[in-house]
């Protein structure tokens, strides 16, 4: 759903469905914003964030997921992330936070 909701937004999305294929996506680069969720099927997005933050400093990363523990949303900032939404939020409010993190890297 959120890729549909991106792509009608005007952003080119491409998704990964695990930490391996996200990190590999990721070190390929060429991405303006990088959107975790928390779960993946073979690890997590705090682990791929750190992952990503190894070799990439520069692209912004949003979390977009339900984990709503305060201990999480700091770790994940901790590692790197320029941001933290816990679903379910408003459409309006993750094009802005998506548009907000875009801008701010160009």
């Amino acid at each position: 759903m959120v890729t549909v909701l991106l792509g009608q937004s005007g952003y080119e999305v491409q998704h990964a469905l695990n930490v391996s294929d996200g990190l590999a996506k990721a070190r390929q680069g060429g991405f303006d914003l990088i959107l975790l969720d928390w779960g993946f099927e073979d690890g997590t997005g705090l682990e791929l964030c750190r992952q990503i933050r190894a070799s990439d400093r520069q692209t912004p990363i949003l979390f977009y997921t339900g984990e709503i523990d305060a201990d999480a949303m700091e770790a994940a900032i901790s590692s790197g992330a320029q941001g933290y939404l816990i679903k379910p939020v408003a459409v309006d409010s993750l094009l802005q936070a998506i548009s907000g993190l875009v801008k701010q890297d160009t």
